[in-house]
């Protein structure tokens, strides 16, 4: 028996020892183009297993678990949102109520802020956006905290409504989308609107059930997506005017799920959790309509449409495959035509976010 085990472990050092001797070819060999992507997955909930990957388009290589290759410990659990500002990438942590701060350049990691209240209570962070050197992050508990980007220290807390979600800066304002999701079905309804200079919530808008994405186009508008009770058919965009914090326009016939914008076009995905019918369309926020009703034109096929990224350099689409959220997802990457430039299949569980390197 002790002979058996000694020939099946060499078989197995042999084995990985030639996967490693296998040549790798180019992903995407284009120097003039973006040469390295880092991609965050989250994981499952509670199994404490997000990763973050480098990924070398030129040369192929990629370390599946980089974050730990190079800080010599594991993420967390379900790192939720990586945003890259300055020299600095924040990845805000869910489960484990940590806001990860990375160096861009080599992912070691600058700083952990704990995000716990007074009693010991997780916050669980949840997204992170930037303006004029300062951080704020969302957290499940109710409030945003401020961060100062060169102290890396919170310097402010605004409370929000139930389950902050996704944010953005408009008009010297922080528009914070209230989903109330973890009362489900008792969501919450509304986008809180905090002062940046005193940093307190100056009213809040009703919205809709469940309110999730939003971003700002070029003259102000903000736009953002109530899911309801995840039936595709209460899936609704609404537009906010922030001169005058009121909803101008509801869009009840279009169903987006997530969406991001960019030089005013909205990319925007919907799935349906009952029949897994999903689509990708374009969505100009000048017009408020719909410019392009299939953004894929080259037959590629996305089962489950997780997350979007844009590469403002060239406008190139990342779509993150997620599956059946059980299996390792892939990240493809579009021109801004709608073809297919390269896919890299299985790059992690539940792929979320992407940063252009």
């Amino acid at each position: 028996m002790k002979n058996h085990i000694i020939i099946l472990l060499s078989l197995l050092l042999v084995a990985c020892n030639d996967m490693y001797d296998v040549p790798r070819e180019p992903i995407w060999n284009d120097s003039t183009e973006t040469t390295q992507l880092l991609v965050l997955s989250e994981g499952l909930f509670n199994m404490n297993n997000s990763t973050l990957a480098l990924v070398d388009l030129q040369t192929g290589d990629i370390d599946y678990d980089y974050f730990k290759s190079i800080n010599a410990r594991g993420l967390g659990d379900t790192g939720n949102d990586m945003k890259q500002y300055g020299a600095k990438i924040y990845i805000p942590v869910n489960i484990s109520s940590q806001l990860e701060i990375l160096d861009a350049n080599t992912c070691k990691s600058i700083k952990q802020i704990a995000l716990f209240n007074n009693e010991g209570v997780a916050r669980q962070p949840r997204y992170v956006t930037f303006d004029k050197d300062k951080a704020y992050v969302s957290c499940f508990d109710g409030w945003v905290a401020r961060i100062d980007t060169a102290s890396l220290e919170i310097d402010g807390w605004a409370q929000c409504g139930n389950n902050p979600d996704n944010l953005v800066v408009c008009n010297n304002k922080l528009y914070v989308s209230n989903s109330g999701g973890l009362d489900n079905p008792f969501y919450d309804n509304s986008v809180s609107v905090v002062d940046l200079e005193n940093f307190q919530e100056i009213r809040r808008i009703q919205v809709g059930v469940n309110p999730g994405s939003i971003a700002t186009d070029s003259e102000g508008d903000v736009y953002v997506i109530t899911r309801g009770d995840y039936d595709e058919e209460d899936y609704t965009l609404h537009k906010i005017d922030s001169e005058i914090d009121t909803v101008v326009e509801s869009f009840t016939s279009l169903h987006p799920l997530k969406m991001i914008i960019h030089n005013d076009l909205a990319y925007m995905y919907s799935y349906n959790y009952k029949s897994g019918e999903q689509w990708i369309k374009v969505f100009d926020c000048l017009t408020d309509q719909i410019v392009n009703e299939n953004f894929i034109t080259d037959g590629t096929k996305i089962q489950t449409p997780f997350s979007l990224t844009i590469n403002p350099d060239n406008g190139d689409l990342y779509i993150t495959e997620a599956y059946n959220y059980v299996l390792w997802g892939d990240v493809l990457c579009f021109n801004r035509n709608g073809q297919l430039k390269f896919r890299l299949n299985e790059i992690g569980l539940n792929p979320n976010s992407v940063i252009i390197k």
